[in-house]
């Protein structure tokens, strides 16, 4: 572990509940935390000047509904942030895991970090996490008539509805989707002994004249 990564990490478990949770791989470090004390601690990871995490660098939602070796039983959803601190050169993800599947949500991060406003918008509009005080939760990349959640695993590739302009009713109209679902995965030819680790023999060569 990197000097500056074992310092995190150590004053992180000197400061935090027992309840959260560090996880190291890829020499980064990953901060677990419930979803009832997630506001609390993001604000002590902020205002804590010996962690001073000033910056919100990104926030994204998580299907683990497809994930391998996953628990039938386990959370699906998660919010992940990328945190930042200019003061002392750290980096540092906290994930959260959704209680509630129907209805996910999280207390949103834009009081503390004014960046959180649109990602949290983009988190909503792809994957249907509410967060909770949120001051303008709509859409943001699809629109506003948009069905459905694009990011989750169990959105179809083709979606729900198709979007068209009608000369008729000089307006655009939507309509169930009419694209017949269909496997888009290419059929690959291969060499035999394609990519084995044992190079095949060249082809003798014609004899020079």
């Amino acid at each position: 572990m990197r000097p500056s990564l074992s310092q995190l990490k150590n004053t992180l478990t000197g400061i935090l509940s027992e309840n959260v949770v560090l996880v190291e791989a890829y020499r980064e470090l990953t901060l677990e935390v419930p979803m009832a004390q997630l506001s609390a601690t993001m604000q002590c990871l902020r205002d804590n000047p010996d962690l001073s995490f000033d910056a919100l660098i990104d926030v994204a939602g998580v299907d683990y509904e497809e994930f391998t070796g996953r628990d039938p039983d386990a959370l699906r959803f998660a919010v992940v942030y990328h945190l930042l601190s200019t003061r002392h050169n750290w980096r540092l993800r906290v994930r959260a895991f959704v209680e509630n599947e129907e209805e996910p949500a999280a207390p949103s991060m834009a009081p503390l970090w004014p960046s959180a406003d649109w990602m949290e918008r983009e988190c909503f509009d792809m994957f249907g996490i509410a967060f909770d005080g949120h001051p303008d939760l709509r859409r943001i990349l699809t629109d506003y008539g948009f069905t459905g959640y694009p990011f989750r695993k169990d959105f179809p590739l083709s979606g729900h509805i198709e979007m068209r302009y009608d000369p008729e009713q000089k307006q655009v109209v939507y309509e169930p989707v009419t694209i017949e679902p269909r496997d888009n995965v290419p059929r690959i030819v291969r060499e035999p002994h394609y990519g084995d680790s044992t190079p095949m023999p060249l082809p003798p060569s014609e004899p020079k004249v």
